[in-house]
């Protein structure tokens, strides 16, 4: 798909900040993610539009932007997140300290599947991979802070948030 017959999805901004990171790397394949955070950071999903026209800032092809993309499970292609991402730890030490019944206990009261986002637009819930605080399992990835040793009451507050 050429960005001359698609509508353009890149702003004028985001592809500035794409294209200060380029001096900034080894290679302009190594400004891919970076790219794709920007994007993200911007939209709250990375439209196969975006990748096309990062791809064509860095000289690369859709694929090769698409291969990182789609390596890493914290960028969604298909529609937006929510403002915020609440993400369950499902690694051994929080799963075996009840992550699954905690992500099944936050669906349930906010209505909602993994992975899927609030009608309001402020929420995703989902399973994160290992958060790196098995010590304080179960934790929970809210935005960008930590919480830990979750129960289903401190997860109720945290949906409370985004009603």
């Amino acid at each position: 798909m050429s960005t001359t017959t698609a509508k353009k999805i890149l702003t004028d901004e985001m592809i500035e900040a794409i294209k200060s990171y380029i001096p900034r790397y080894p290679s302009k394949q190594a400004v891919t993610l970076p790219a794709l955070h920007i994007v993200n950071d911007r939209l709250r999903y990375v439209p196969l539009q975006a990748v096309v026209e990062i791809a064509e800032i860095l000289g690369l092809a859709p694929a090769q932007v698409q291969d990182t993309l789609s390596f890493y499970g914290y960028f969604k292609q298909d529609k937006p997140h929510g403002e915020v991402r609440a993400w369950v730890c499902r690694s051994v030490s929080c799963f075996l300290r009840g992550s699954d019944e905690l992500l099944d206990h936050m669906c349930h009261k906010a209505g909602l599947k993994p992975g899927e986002c609030s009608a309001n637009g402020k929420l995703t819930i989902e399973f994160g991979e290992c958060l790196g605080a098995c010590e304080m399992a179960p934790c929970i990835l809210e935005g960008d802070g930590l919480v830990a040793n979750v129960t289903h009451e401190m997860a109720d507050k945290i949906l409370e948030k985004y009603k």
